[in-house]
């Protein structure tokens, strides 16, 4: 996970690889991999508009299919072994593989899709509560899912007449959010990036948004999409020069991949180079 999170999810791949010839009947090997490559695939999909860094990018991949392979292998795996024994682990492990495929139906705009995995990832955290309620990255999870329903009210209303799907609560996500990223394990670098990106882009909350940012890139300062968001951060609260720090921190980090290491090139340079 710190070789993800430091910036280099091509290195991670092998090792979680290694982890699927281990032990190829448990999910987590294959949750790891897919991880790494959502953080890839998240790169790839960075724009700007409106003056937010985001994955604005929509439209299919051709690695998506290798992805849902990973998610749907690690759902799978984790039914399996909760027909033998239900437990808050298992429970996880197949809300993961749910959730995995939510952030990359998001990143294409399928948002029935969403909608679909995101439900079900909400019934395994909920569950996985039930069994150990101590479960940190179940409660990540369901705050991610509570503030995203509760904040995109226009989208939801129209899913929810269709689908059926259940309401949010957008101050008991953002409260589940922030425990989740003290006290979860496998989710906690995730919300956390989750809800500095949410605060600033649907709640125009800047300054707290940094404050849940910046140990991300204190922990992880080789990460150009962490300095990405935290000189776009500091950008909006109109502090130039402590923007510009991160942007050149961006462009001075190693990016293996060569398109997310162009994607952060010209994210960076268009801040530098912009006159306002």
């Amino acid at each position: 996970m710190d070789k993800i999170y430091t910036g280099d999810p091509d290195a991670a791949i092998p090792i979680a690889r290694r982890l699927q010839e281990q032990s190829p009947s448990h999910p987590l090997g294959f949750i790891l991999e897919g991880e790494a490559l959502w953080w890839k695939r998240y790169c790839h999909a960075c724009d700007v508009k409106y003056g937010i860094v985001e994955s604005w990018r929509h439209g299919k991949d051709p690695g998506d299919e290798a992805y849902l392979a990973l998610a749907d292998k690690a759902i799978r795996l984790s039914q399996a072994r909760l027909a033998q024994t239900d437990t808050a682990e298992m429970r996880v492990y197949a809300g993961i593989g749910w959730a995995l495929k939510a952030r990359l139906y998001s990143v294409r705009g399928e948002n029935r899709n969403v909608a679909r995995a995101g439900v079900n990832a909400r019934s395994e955290m909920l569950r996985a509560l039930d069994l150990d309620p101590e479960m940190g990255d179940a409660t990540a999870a369901l705050g991610l899912y509570n503030y995203y329903v509760d904040t995109l009210p226009g989208i939801v209303r129209v899913l929810r007449f269709f689908m059926g799907i259940p309401g949010g609560d957008k101050q008991k996500g953002v409260q589940q959010m922030k425990e989740g990223m003290t006290h979860g394990v496998l989710l906690a670098v995730d919300i956390r990036f989750a809800l500095a990106r949410g605060l600033r882009q649907y709640d125009e909350k800047y300054q707290e948004a940094l404050d849940v940012a910046e140990p991300l890139g204190e922990r992880y300062p080789q990460n150009a999409i962490f300095q990405l968001l935290l000189g776009n951060l500091n950008t909006e609260l109109g502090r130039r020069e402590r923007a510009a720090v991160h942007f050149r921190a961006a462009l001075s980090d190693a990016v293996p991949d060569e398109a997310c290491a162009g994607r952060v090139r010209e994210i960076a340079n268009s801040f530098l180079n912009s006159p306002n």
